[in-house]
């Protein structure tokens, strides 16, 4: 484990421990209130009303600055929140790329606001020179990056489209849910702004909705980016910002125990007479195997497999993996992209991004990996 993985763990464990001014706590406290005393107003503190700013909100933003990198953060109500308010740097005028195949719910977003004149839309293929190429034949404003892409597990080079996007004078966004601060650094391949569903991996414990969005070192996008967050009430929750705060300081365990099981899984359903197809960034057959080992600190604990089946034998064998939404939970999960998660993107965009119905996206937890590897084998028997 190299000494910045060490610092990173630390951070993550030590983030406003004992920082506590009123009766020295060691944990951070949680101030629910709304509102803060003002003395008078010669001397005003930092703290007047919780929409603005608010004392645990901010130990949760400093903690994420910290583990990726940056100089700040704006915690938000959910990963969609983030999106938005990243969204809001931009003018009609504006030319923003989009990967082809992005989450569901973020593609119909970035859709429906080009749609209505909000900023303009290219969604592109990140995956190719000549998809790169064919992009930035005219310049863009900002360049939105979701990799490993979510659900075919796609990885893009940041550090190239940063290039090429900065040669253009425009923004870089990257989305680090899949992987988190612990297995991939945005920013030190370039990015300008990373974002994140700390619902996810970050929080860990599938019981918070939130999200966040780091700003790598542009002081003048931070204050613009706070002053939205503050306008739209885009902002996170206090209760949500301490939940996620706790959850924080188990990330590098649940992070590299879950990669640890879907390494085995993955190795296990590549052999399988059932499995058609597996995406995974870990394995030496992934087309961008390659550049996962170079940008990636691992392949992380997300993969999706097209099965040759019936799916609802499958699914209602499982009793380690849970069919539901979302991921990142300590808890392994199962989704159906086509009729979940990536239903909003329409049909037509679901088959050119190869979402299709046979295919299933893991979220690997943190179980016994023999109890999750018995249970695929009798559901991938039954179906």
């Amino acid at each position: 484990m190299s000494t910045q993985d060490k610092r990173r763990r630390t951070k993550a464990v030590r983030a406003a421990v004992g920082t506590d001014p009123a009766w020295h706590a060691v944990m951070p406290p949680l101030y629910l209130s709304s509102t803060f005393q003002i003395d008078n107003l010669a001397e005003r503190g930092p703290y007047e009303y919780s929409r603005t700013r608010n004392p645990t909100r901010d130990a949760l933003g400093d903690a994420l600055s910290a583990l990726e990198g940056g100089i700040g953060t704006c915690v938000t109500a959910s990963g969609m929140a983030a999106l938005t308010l990243i969204l809001h740097l931009l003018e009609p005028s504006d030319l923003v790329l989009a990967p082809y195949d992005a989450y569901g719910r973020a593609y119909w977003l970035l859709r429906a606001l080009a749609e209505k004149g909000h900023f303009r839309l290219k969604f592109i293929d990140q995956y190719s020179d000549t998809g790169l190429a064919e992009a930035f034949a005219e310049p863009p404003r900002m360049a939105i990056i979701e990799t490993p892409s979510n659900p075919l597990m796609r990885v893009a080079d940041i550090a190239d489209i940063a290039a090429r996007t900065h040669k253009a004078g425009g923004l870089v966004i990257c989305d680090n849910t899949f992987l988190s601060p612990m297995l991939q650094r945005p920013f030190t391949h370039g990015a300008d702004i990373v974002f994140h569903s700390t619902t996810k991996f970050l929080n860990g414990h599938s019981d918070v909705v939130g999200g966040a969005v780091i700003v790598h070192k542009d002081a003048e996008i931070l204050a613009e980016l706070q002053t939205w967050n503050n306008a739209l009430g885009t902002i996170g929750a206090p209760f949500d910002s301490y939940m996620t705060l706790r959850g924080l300081r188990t990330l590098e365990v649940r992070v590299h125990r879950a990669q640890e099981n879907a390494r085995a899984i993955a190795a296990f359903l590549e052999d399988h007479p059932k499995v058609t197809r597996i995406h995974y960034p870990g394995l030496k057959s992934h087309s961008g195997h390659a550049l996962a080992a170079r940008q990636q600190e691992g392949p992380g604990a997300m993969l999706s497999f097209t099965l040759k089946g019936d799916i609802n034998a499958f699914l209602a064998k499982l009793t380690m993996f849970s069919l539901a939404q979302s991921l990142g939970g300590t808890e392994s999960l199962i989704n159906h992209p086509a009729s979940m998660t990536h239903v909003s993107m329409g049909a037509e965009a679901r088959a050119k991004a190869g979402v299709t119905d046979d295919l299933l996206r893991i979220s690997v937890g943190i179980e016994h990996i023999d109890d999750l590897l018995d249970n695929l084998k009798a559901a991938l028997q039954t179906a």
